[in-house]
């Protein structure tokens, strides 16, 4: 999930410095904002209401049970990676940011890459929306050049961070992982190899914004680029990309090459 702290810039350099962060309640309106201006008036309370009766159901004993569903990645590595134990206050504001933190599934993940057409050392993993950073640690025991994740909230952010500096695996590969709580519009993609990884981690305004950055990025410096798309929600969206080319699909994900 990612989305809102202004003027995010992430680094280009592996000397990168923590990018600004935003912890006060007017974000909530810039959020708000930006939903009426997309969907209009109708359009956002309809969101709304429908997004409030969800969270009202998630709160009940049987739902949040089932979210610890996948909790044994937890325990295995000794981190906080479930949907489970995301406090009230963090809850409403992705009601209120129209995204949601679900960590990705392992076993699927693991296929996600594997299906990927090239050799993954000297390429940078880059995922927007990262949430807890589930996805960053289990792309450290690929061979990536270094791994970045983008995440909205700080809630999330800091235990993305925490994460990583708890993480223990043999199967690890890549120790240059970072996590930045910032705004996936103002990011600043790095001028090198990159795979990107999008599990439908925003409302697809903003999704039409990220691609266009990445557009105008690979224009400017062309380079291999993957574009890996996790949970087709707004899959017309990348067929109206000229620039992408389809390279695998299933019913779950969708992997793209910029050309």
């Amino acid at each position: 999930m990612a989305g809102g702290v202004p003027g995010f810039r992430p680094p280009a350099s592996c000397m990168a410095q923590q990018s600004p962060r935003s912890t006060r309640d007017d974000s909530i309106s810039a959020w708000i904002g930006d939903t009426v201006r997309h969907l209009g008036v109708l359009g956002a309370m309809r969101y709304y209401l429908t997004a409030s009766v969800e969270f009202l159901r998630d709160l009940t004993p049987q739902r949040r049970r089932s979210r610890y569903g996948d909790i044994d990645y937890d325990f295995e590595h000794g981190v906080d990676t479930t949907w489970a134990t995301v406090s009230l206050r963090t809850r409403f504001r992705e009601l209120v940011s129209s995204a949601r933190y679900q960590p990705s599934q392992p076993e699927l993940f693991h296929e996600i890459l594997r299906a990927l057409p090239v050799p993954l050392d000297g390429f940078t993993f880059i995922d927007l929306g990262s949430g807890k950073g589930r996805t960053l640690l289990m792309a450290s025991n690929y061979p990536f050049r270094r791994i970045i994740g983008v995440e909205l909230l700080d809630e999330l952010s800091d235990i993305a961070r925490h994460n990583i500096a708890q993480y223990r695996s043999e199967q690890q590969k890549c120790f240059n992982v970072e996590s930045f709580a910032g705004n996936a519009r103002n990011f600043e993609f790095p001028n090198e190899p990159i795979v990107l990884y999008l599990f439908n981690p925003f409302p697809d305004y903003v999704l039409r914004i990220v691609l266009e950055n990445l557009r105008v990025s690979f224009m400017t410096t062309p380079r291999e680029i993957y574009v890996i798309y996790h949970n087709l929600a707004h899959e017309d969206m990348f067929r109206s990309q000229t620039w992408l080319r389809e390279l695998h699909r299933t019913h779950q994900f969708a992997i793209y090459r910029a050309s």
